[in-house]
């Protein structure tokens, strides 16, 4: 699924195609489970996209 996402970091707008579904984000967003519970099979990265809309190459570029 094709997810896009302002990072709350720069303001960036960023998008990234994650295999997860509308029923996992719809559980994440209501806020009742832990990320890593609702999406067990993501890399970290991609955890820290849905959460935050930062990808790896943004957080290396401005935290160096």
């Amino acid at each position: 699924m094709k997810i896009i996402k302002r990072s709350d970091l720069t303001g960036q707008e960023h998008t990234m195609e994650i295999d997860v579904t509308h029923e996992q984000l719809d559980r994440y967003e209501n806020g009742n489970e832990l990320i890593q519970t609702v999406f067990p099979d993501l890399t970290a990265d991609e955890r820290e996209f849905i959460k935050t809309g930062i990808t790896a190459e943004e957080w290396d570029a401005v935290m160096g």
